[in-house]
Parts: C-alpha cells; structure tokens; sequence
C-alpha cells in the first residue's frame, strides 16, 4: 500500500483474477495439434477435383528410368523357336 491507502496495483484490478483459459483446455489443444501435425507432414497423393496430384516431395523423390525395350515383346521366343527350326531341318526331320 502507498500513503493514500491504495495497493499498488492499478484500481479495480484483482489480484485473484484467473484467466478464461482453463489446464483441460490447454491439454485439448496440445492433443489436437499432435493429433494433426503427422497428418500435415505426410505427403500424399490427393483427388481433387477428378486430378490425381503428387505429393509434396515429388521433386525430391528419386527417378527411376527403364530403358525402351524391344517394340516386339516376343523377341526371344521367336529366335528360340527359328533355332529349333533349323536344328530341325539339319537333322532331316
């Protein structure tokens, strides 16, 4: 108190006075943040509006490259099956 007799705190403030944000509360907000947080740090590809977009990290993610191969599929199977023919034809059946 001062020589007026008022404490000094400003007049009409309460010393007593809590806040309107209550521990329960608090703990709320902390667990729906950790709740969350993985899910905003996924990168996952999304439909949005009928588009199918990356990830995130698509540009950091590593390139896989397969080189062009054989317009025919079968290649092997006919050169396999061309060798048997001319096995064939050297043995006279």
């Amino acid at each position: 108190m001062n020589s007026d007799g008022a404490s000094t705190l400003a007049r009409g403030a309460n010393p007593k006075m809590k806040t309107n944000f209550s521990k329960p509360w608090i703990v709320g907000m902390l667990y729906t943040v950790a709740a969350l947080a993985p899910v905003a740090m996924t990168g996952c590809q999304v439909s949005y509006g009928g588009q199918t977009l990356p990830s995130p990290y698509y540009l950091k993610d590593d390139i896989q490259y397969y080189e062009k191969g054989p317009e025919f599929k079968l290649s092997n199977e006919v050169a396999a099956m061309k060798q048997y023919e001319e096995e064939q034809e050297m043995l006279g059946n």
